[in-house]
């Protein structure tokens, strides 16, 4: 993949602090673009180091239409369903292409025990829905990109969050064996392939689920984490009904966790990209995480 200068200009990056949204901004500016960047905290002096514009602004504020600036390449890294509401906004400002990101939580959740869950799967499908139909009345080139298990080593909510509780307790309980397969792929990746799919025609209104080099069970993600903490490997397995009264235990210390999670480490959640590598070179790093 290459970040040609093949891009419509200005280009507009939507939650451009976000873990993905931090990588595309500077592979922008390293291919020579200057990419305008919105977000709700910009890092102020970000871009001492390169051409970074900077909007402070919020996807769901009253004065937005004032803050929006022009953008022919619009990259969206904010939450896919605040996307809908702010295309009319995007279009009349001159956007012609849409490079959105989703996720494949959208399937993966369809039928989680978990309502929480099941709603984020559902507002994904509408959201992204809605963007197609959007582009198609109004003529915007749409590419919606759907990631897997996204990391950046220190950064993520993730394989940081398993490299925490690893620093924190020197041992990784597991829900089973923990064979349930997984396909880790880099934030860094997926900055360099949005920038891709935004110069490929073949990438021209359609959808890709986005998974990393390599296709491994939980237990074996666990132990490169591991390796990547330079630690010796020490998983505990439990049975998953353990497994599940720890977690409930430890909920008010891990907010967000649920009993979904334990039995995902047993479930396959796997994808193919093979599309993404004919259409704009999709080639994603191995999962060797260095912390």
């Amino acid at each position: 993949m290459s970040a040609e200068n093949t891009l419509k200009t200005p280009i507009l990056v939507l939650g451009a602090t976000s873990l993905i949204g931090t990588f595309l901004m500077q592979r922008l500016q390293a291919a020579g673009h200057e990419p305008m960047g919105l977000s709700r905290r910009p890092p102020y002096g970000f871009s001492a180091s390169g051409d970074a514009c900077w909007i402070d602004a919020d996807l769901k504020s009253d004065d937005l239409a004032e803050q929006l600036p022009g953008a022919a390449t619009v990259f969206s890294l904010s939450p896919i369903w605040l996307l809908p509401d702010v295309l009319p906004l995007l279009k009349a400002r001159g956007m012609k292409r849409l490079v959105a990101f989703s996720s494949t939580s959208r399937f993966t959740k369809e039928a989680s025990p978990e309502a929480s869950e099941r709603a984020v799967a559902k507002a994904l499908a509408d959201a992204e829905a809605a963007v197609e139909a959007f582009c198609a009345e109004h003529g915007v080139v749409w590419t919606i990109l759907r990631p897997t298990l996204i990391y950046a080593e220190g950064r993520d909510g993730n394989v940081s969050r398993l490299a925490g509780l690893i620093r924190r307790f020197k041992v990784l309980p597991l829900s089973g064996t923990g064979e349930g397969l997984r396909q880790p792929v880099h934030a860094d990746d997926l900055a360099a392939g949005a920038i891709a799919a935004a110069s490929a025609p073949a990438a021209f209104d359609r959808s890709y689920a986005l998974v990393g080099g390599e296709t491994l069970p939980y237990r074996e993600m666990a132990r490169r984490v591991f390796e990547g903490l330079g630690r010796r490997p020490a998983i505990l397995v439990l049975p998953p009904w353990l497994f599940g009264l720890l977690l409930t235990l430890a909920r008010p210390f891990f907010p967000g966790a649920t009993a979904a999670m334990g039995a995902r480490m047993s479930q396959d959640l796997t994808f193919d990209s093979s599309d993404a590598v004919r259409d704009f070179g999709w080639a994603p790093r191995d999962f060797r995480p260095r912390f």
